[in-house]
């Protein structure tokens, strides 16, 4: 596993409206819907990075009001993975 340090300025994460205990999994989960949205993750990676179950990830994508998608890239993911469960 790779591990990603994002520094943010103490300033910043005081004006953060996320109580601090919270902070680090809501910055998770809004990289994760955000990169879901624009395409640049599929659902599976994305709900990893949130942290979340597929089905918890879809809810919080429908609190945020983003379309899910569902293409052939995604459905060869789905066969791989399918393929290496025993």
């Amino acid at each position: 596993m790779r591990t990603f340090v994002l520094e943010m300025p103490d300033d910043v994460t005081d004006a953060l409206r996320v109580p601090q205990p919270e902070q680090q999994d809501r910055l998770r989960q809004e990289l994760a819907v955000r990169l879901y949205q624009k395409r640049l993750l599929f659902l599976g990676k994305a709900s990893e990075l949130a942290g979340m179950s597929k089905w918890a990830f879809h809810v919080l994508l429908g609190n945020e009001e983003v379309a899910r998608t569902y293409d052939s890239e995604e459905l060869a993911e789905d066969l791989t993975t399918l393929e290496r469960l025993p």
